[in-house]
């Protein structure tokens, strides 16, 4: 992964983490979503903003600057999900696994001689290489670890007759393992199912979502706050409770 991407990657994490609207910059002791306004975090904000991944919601001009605050979007999400997925961590693996053992001895042969006048480099590079590794074995036993935790697919009375039910547990599960939060709100998660069925209604959703926190697939959790929650359309109300998250 390039490091541009690997900040974007990042940002994006630590901003939908946030839910909510920050600069765009960091200055001084003041946060930001890039740290920097040149060089790979300039490239990985440019990024950013063409592919949709997050949108400036407003800007604020002081004197000669302009202080641009954004919002990390469902596309900017799904991006660090599938970027930090297990399935791209075992793909980088095998790549380097690609090295067998009986063609190593002779790439070491072969890098030693293109790098005797700078044996430092070569040290460089192999404890590089053995980073990688170590780093990719990490992520791909927390995926086995995930996979485990996961268990079978919810059993067809645990799910009824609801189509999307195992997208929304796959999906808050794999939000939660992705470090942006075990809580989600219920606008992003009817975003995400409708992209895979583009003729669900708000209230189906909450039938579904209400049916799945009964037989304990989901959990919801009301809306913190006294002003109510932003887009009221997707409140799930019971009763006097105010539903607005769901976690795994």
């Amino acid at each position: 992964m390039a490091k541009s991407e690997q900040i974007l990657t990042e940002a994006l994490r630590q901003g939908a983490a946030a839910q909510g609207e920050q600069r765009l910059y960091r200055s001084g002791k003041t946060p930001g979503l890039f740290s920097a306004r040149t060089g790979p975090h300039a490239e990985a904000a440019a990024q950013a903003v063409q592919q949709g991944l997050i949108e400036i919601v407003r800007t604020e001009t002081k004197g000669k600057t302009a202080v641009e605050w954004i919002r990390v979007t469902a596309k900017g999400i799904q991006f660090v999900l599938d970027h930090d997925s297990p399935v791209r961590a075992m793909q980088e693996l095998q790549e380097l696994l690609k090295i067998n053992a009986d063609g190593f001895p002779a790439w070491v042969e072969s890098l030693r001689r293109q790098v005797d006048d700078v044996s430092a480099r070569f040290v460089a590079e192999v404890q590089d290489l053995k980073q990688r590794l170590e780093q990719l074995i990490d992520r791909v036993q927390q995926a086995l670890k995930r996979t485990d935790k996961f268990g079978p697919p919810l059993v067809e009375g645990g799910a009824g007759s609801i189509p999307w039910s195992h997208d929304v547990v796959d999906y808050l599960e794999r939000r939660r393992e992705g470090g942006i939060g075990e809580r989600c709100p219920l606008p992003e998660l009817f975003a995400h199912v409708r992209e895979r069925d583009n003729a669900l209604t708000i209230q189906d959703f909450h039938l579904g979502v209400r049916r799945l926190h009964d037989r304990g697939a989901v959990r919801l959790w009301p809306y913190e706050g006294d002003d109510g929650p932003p887009e009221p359309e997707y409140a799930l109300l019971d009763g006097a409770m105010v539903y607005w998250y769901a976690a795994r």
